[in-house]
C-alpha cells in the first residue's frame, strides 16, 4: 500500500470517529473530559499553613507532623497537559473472533482519546512495542499530529510469532526513563505477557497518573461448541487440536480463563492504576462513559474519605 493510501486511510478513520464517536461524547461528557486526566498538569509550587476551605487531599502529612501545624501543598496548574499512549502491538493483539481485532480497537481508542485531548490544547505522545520498543512519537498537539500517530499505527506490518513471548516490562521501563514530566499514561495492552510487568507498572504509577486499557476478546474467556478446531498461540506459534464439543474441556477452559481474569485484575489494582476494559464486541462510547463515571465516583469517594480529622479541625 502506498504512503498516500495509508495517509488517506488514517484520515478516513479519524473523520469517521469524529463523526460517530466524538460527537456523541461531546454531548454526553459535557466537559468531563478532564476526568480522564485527573491529577495531571499540576506542579508543586509551595507549602503553606492549612486554611479553611482548603482541599484536605493536599495536606502534606510529613510537614504537618514535623511542624505540629497542618500544612498544604500549593500547586501551579499548567496550561498544557501531556498524555502518553504505551501501545502493545505484539502478535496477540492481532486476535479477534469477529470483525474487530484487538489491534483495531486499540487504534480507535487512541484516535478518539488523542483527538479529544488535543482539541483542548493538550499534547499526546506514544511508545510502540512490537518485538521490543521500536518507535517513539514525541508528545505534540493538533489534529495533524493525531493523523501522524494513526498513520504510524496503520502502516505497521503484523509481527510474526517467531519473536517469542511479549515482555511488557520492557515497554513500562522504557516509559519510566523517557517520560520525565508528570503525565497521564495510558497502557494499552491485552496484558498477555511474560511475568514481571507488575512492579514496573506500580513504579510508573508513583510518578504519573496511569490508566491500564486492557483489550480482550470474548473467545478468550469462553469457548463455544465448534467441534474439532486448531488453536494456535500467537505469542509462541505453538498449535493444538482441541475438541470444543467436549463439555468438560470447555468448562476447564472457562475456569482457567476466569482464574487468569481474577489474577490480572488483582495485579492491576495492586499496582494502583485505574482500569478500562475494552472488548472487541464493545461499544467505544459506552466504554469511555463507564470509565469516566468510575473515575468521578472514585474522586468523590476519595474526597469524602479525606475529611479533616477532628484534632486538625481544632488546630486549624
Amino acid at each position: 500500500m502506498s504512503v498516500n493510501a495509508q495517509s488517506s486511510n488514517a484520515e478516513q478513520l479519524l473523520r469517521r470517529l469524529e463523526w460517530t464517536v466524538l460527537r456523541r461524547l461531546d454531548g454526553l461528557l459535557q466537559g468531563d473530559y478532564r476526568t480522564l486526566l485527573r491529577g495531571t498538569g499540576m506542579d508543586l509550587a509551595d507549602l503553606r499553613e492549612y486554611q479553611h476551605h482548603d482541599d484536605v487531599r493536599h495536606i502534606d502529612w510529613n510537614v504537618t507532623a514535623r511542624l505540629q501545624q497542618p500544612h498544604v501543598r500549593v500547586f501551579t496548574e499548567d496550561r498544557e497537559m501531556s498524555a502518553w499512549f504505551l501501545l502493545d502491538l505484539s502478535p496477540s493483539m492481532d486476535f479477534g473472533s469477529s470483525e474487530q481485532r484487538k489491534r483495531n480497537v486499540s487504534a480507535e481508542f487512541v484516535a478518539v482519546l488523542a483527538r479529544m485531548l488535543t482539541r483542548h490544547g493538550n499534547r499526546v505522545g506514544a511508545m510502540l512495542y512490537g518485538s521490543g520498543v521500536d518507535a517513539v512519537i514525541p508528545a505534540r498537539g493538533g489534529r495533524h499530529h493525531v493523523l501522524h500517530l494513526l498513520h504510524t499505527l496503520q502502516s505497521r506490518p503484523e509481527i510474526s510469532d517467531s519473536h517469542g513471548p511479549t515482555r511488557l516490562h520492557e515497554l513500562l521501563e522504557s516509559a519510566a526513563n523517557l517520560v520525565r514530566r508528570r503525565s497521564t499514561v495510558f497502557v494499552v495492552s491485552d496484558f498477555i505477557s511474560e511475568p514481571g510487568w507488575e512492579k514496573p507498572l506500580s513504579q510508573l504509577a508513583r510518578r504519573h497518573e496511569v490508566v491500564a486499557v486492557r483489550l480482550l476478546d470474548p473467545l478468550e474467556l469462553d469457548l463455544p461448541d465448534l467441534g474439532l478446531i486448531p488453536i494456535r498461540d500467537v505469542e509462541t506459534g505453538e498449535q493444538l487440536l482441541v475438541d470444543t464439543h467436549d463439555a468438560g474441556f470447555r468448562k476447564r477452559f472457562a475456569r482457567i480463563a476466569a482464574q487468569r481474569e481474577a489474577e490480572l485484575r488483582q495485579s492491576l489494582a495492586h499496582a494502583g492504576v485505574d482500569t478500562l476494559e475494552l472488548s472487541t464486541d464493545d461499544d467505544l462510547v459506552n466504554a469511555i462513559l463507564r470509565f469516566t463515571e468510575l473515575r468521578k465516583r472514585r474522586s468523590r469517594a476519595s474526597g469524602a474519605a479525606g475529611a479533616l480529622p477532628a484534632h486538625l479541625k481544632r488546630a486549624a
